[in-house]
C-alpha cells in the first residue's frame, strides 16, 4: 500500500506547514505528489439575511489561500515532487473527500483544532465524518501537543512521524491492510512495533483457562505480524497487554517510544463509534501522537 499522492488539507492554522514538511518525508517510501487542499466554509462567504454571496470577501479568501500554498511551495523547493493546489468553497468533509478521489490520492490529512489553554486534541466532526466515510487512509496530524502524563504537563513536538509506528491490531482484516501500510513505509521506519490488547470486556467473565488460550493465539498472531514485517526488511517487536484498550494502547506507544499509533477501521460498531467515541476516536482524541486510520 504505497502512499504516492498525499492529500493535505489545512485551515492555515499555526505550525500547519511544519506539520506539512514533517510529512514530506513519506518521498523516501514512493511519495510523488502533494495535493494542497483549503476549503473555505460556505457560510463565511455567504450573506444570509440577503441569501446571496460576498463575492469581494470570497475571491479575497481564494486568493489569500493560493498565495500561502505559493509561498509553501517555493519555500519547499523540491523538483521531485509535483504540487497541486485546491482551494474550494463548500462542506469542508466533502470536498475533502471528492478532491482525494478526484486527485487519485492514496493518504488523507486532516489537521486538529485546539480545545482548551493546554492544546488538548479535539476531533472536530468534520474530521470524525472523513474517518467514517473515507475509502482510504486517514492521517490526524498533530505537530505540537501539550498534555499530561504521570501528573505531569508535557509538550511534544511529532517531527519524525514515519520513524517507530505502533500497529494496535484487532486481527481484523483493515488491520492486516494497516500492516500493509507501515510495511509499505521501509525506507522510512527504524522499527515497527506491533501490539493487542485483550480488552477488559473481552475478558469479563472468562475462566482462568480460556483466558490463557486466547493470550496463547494472541502471542502466536503476533509472532506471525512481526514475521511479515521482518521477511519485508523491517526490524519489528511485539507486544500483548491486557486492560482497557484505548488506555493500554496510549501507555505501550509512551512505553516503546512509538512516534504513530496506525489502526485498522472496523466496520463493526462504527455508527456507535461515531457518534459515542470508539476505539479510534478515542484515541485521536486522547494521545499526543498523530493517527493512522486505515479502512
Amino acid at each position: 500500500m504505497p502512499f504516492t499522492t498525499l492529500l493535505f488539507h489545512t485551515r492555515f492554522r499555526e505550525l500547519a506547514f511544519n506539520s506539512l514538511k514533517s510529512m514530506l518525508e513519506l518521498k523516501a517510501a514512493g511519495l510523488k505528489k502533494v495535493v494542497l487542499v483549503h476549503v473555505i466554509p460556505r457560510e463565511d462567504v455567504e450573506f444570509v439575511p440577503y441569501g446571496g454571496i460576498l463575492k469581494k470577501d470570497r475571491k479575497r479568501f481564494i486568493e489569500t489561500a493560493h498565495r500561502t500554498f505559493d509561498d509553501w511551495i517555493q519555500t519547499i523547493d523540491d523538483p521531485q515532487l509535483e504540487f497541486c493546489k485546491r482551494v474550494e468553497v463548500g462542506a469542508i468533509n466533502a470536498e475533502i473527500l471528492k478532491a482525494a478521489e478526484e486527485e487519485k490520492a492514496d493518504l488523507i490529512a486532516v489537521g486538529r483544532k485546539k480545545r482548551t489553554a493546554l492544546e488538548r486534541v479535539y476531533v472536530g466532526n468534520h474530521v470524525l465524518d472523513v474517518l467514517r466515510r473515507s475509502s482510504i487512509p486517514v492521517l490526524m496530524s498533530k505537530y505540537m501537543v501539550q498534555y499530561e502524563w504521570q501528573g505531569e504537563q508535557l509538550t511534544r513536538t511529532n517531527e519524525e512521524i514515519w520513524k517507530r509506528p505502533l500497529l494496535a491490531s484487532d486481527w481484523s482484516e483493515p488491520s492486516r491492510r494497516a500492516l500493509d501500510a507501515v510495511i509499505g513505509l521501509k525506507g522510512l521506519v527504524e522499527k515497527i512495533i506491533v501490539s493487542h490488547v485483550m480488552g477488559a470486556r473481552m475478558l469479563k467473565n472468562l475462566d482462568d483457562a480460556t483466558i490463557k488460550r486466547l493470550e496463547e493465539e494472541s502471542l502466536k498472531r503476533l509472532d506471525a505480524y512481526c514475521r511479515r514485517v521482518d521477511e519485508a526488511g523491517v526490524q519489528s517487536e511485539s507486544h500483548l497487554a491486557m486492560g482497557r484498550t484505548v488506555e493500554e494502547i496510549i501507555k505501550l506507544s509512551r512505553d516503546y517510544g512509538a512516534t504513530m499509533i496506525v489502526l485498522g477501521r472496523t466496520g463493526k460498531d462504527w455508527f456507535q463509534e461515531y457518534w459515542l467515541g470508539g476505539v479510534s476516536h478515542q484515541i485521536a482524541e486522547l494521545s499526543e501522537l498523530p493517527v493512522l486510520l486505515v479502512p
